[in-house]
């Protein structure tokens, strides 16, 4: 008899978006910013190295382990692609993350996940979501104009450029996941979560059963 077997990480802190809500508007300090973008990151390298895009990457599909490790998860609607600069078509994401090429019905491709996680850090700076509308119309009028309020002062400037690069409307000019993690500010944390990998057998685990 044929069996499936559906392998599943417990995760005991829950997920990025249960955690921002239990701050009560407290913000987080940008170290900790940091350190969980540099983790999403090295997930999203091994998803985006592999040819496979997310297509779903927000707060609720970041969660959180023991000791504070984040894990990329639900890739219900992930695709492969057949190769590095194959674009995708059909039209998959949570709203408040949607890529400006989605909300227009454009091809994309990784580029795409580059701005849902632009979505992400920005929430996780401001605990507030970057695009928001009273409906779906003026929330993708405003994805496709990129229009967001800026990132507070009180943050680095290195983190609001980083932020405002991951939310170019032009999906060309848009980093890749290599050209994140080869930031100064990125690349001064990388070591220190690879080493914990390596400790724990991974650090950020993604697992894609296709």
């Amino acid at each position: 008899m044929n069996k499936l077997c559906i392998v599943m990480d417990w995760c005991s802190e829950g997920d990025l978006y249960g955690l921002i809500q239990k701050r009560r508007g407290q913000q987080l300090s940008e170290d900790t910013i940091l350190d969980w973008l540099v983790q999403m990151c090295l997930g999203l390298k091994h998803v985006h190295d592999r040819k496979i895009l997310h297509r779903d990457i927000k707060t609720q599909n970041v969660f959180m382990s023991t000791g504070g490790l984040l894990k990329l998860g639900d890739f219900g609607v992930s695709k492969v692609l057949n190769s590095t600069f194959q674009l995708a078509t059909t039209a998959v994401g949570t709203p408040y993350y949607l890529s400006p090429e989605i909300c227009q019905n454009r091809k994309y491709n990784q580029k795409s996940d580059i701005w849902s996680l632009g979505c992400v850090l920005y929430e996780l700076a401001t605990l507030k979501h970057a695009f928001e509308g009273p409906n779906m119309r003026a929330l993708i009028s405003k994805i496709i104009k990129g229009s967001y309020t800026p990132m507070p002062s009180t943050r680095t400037r290195e983190l609001r450029e980083l932020c405002d690069r991951m939310l170019t409307l032009d999906w060309q000019k848009r980093p890749s996941i290599n050209d994140i993690l080869a930031t100064p500010i990125m690349k001064a944390r990388i070591q220190k979560f690879l080493s914990a990998t390596l400790q724990v057998c991974m650090c950020v685990y993604v697992c894609v059963r296709l």
